[in-house]
């Protein structure tokens, strides 16, 4: 008689994050993250100094460090459309399904 093969790595990492309750606090912070790395890589490629952001967005440099902050996960999404705006790009939010 054969065995079930066990899969010692278990269903998958989702599975993983809803079983320890974290799963929606994980994507938001994978999400901001993206966000954060996609908004920086346009500043650089534009050769924008955070300050001149920052006047572009008429906020403060600091606000500017905060919205490029990977770790920073309290950003407005009014923010984040303002930053894509003053790099000559727009923010696109979408739902999908689960």
């Amino acid at each position: 008689m054969t065995q079930p093969i066990h899969d010692p790595l278990g269903d998958s990492f989702e599975s993983f994050l809803e079983e320890q309750g974290i799963k929606d606090e994980i994507y938001g912070a994978a999400v901001k993250r993206v966000i954060a790395y996609q908004l920086e890589a346009a500043r650089q490629s534009a050769d924008l100094s955070k300050t001149s952001m920052a006047l572009a967005m008429d906020t403060s440099r600091s606000q500017v460090g905060r919205i490029l902050d990977p770790e920073n996960v309290a950003v407005s999404l009014e923010l984040l459309d303002r930053a894509a705006k003053a790099l000559g790009k727009r923010l696109k939010v979408e739902l999908i399904d689960l």
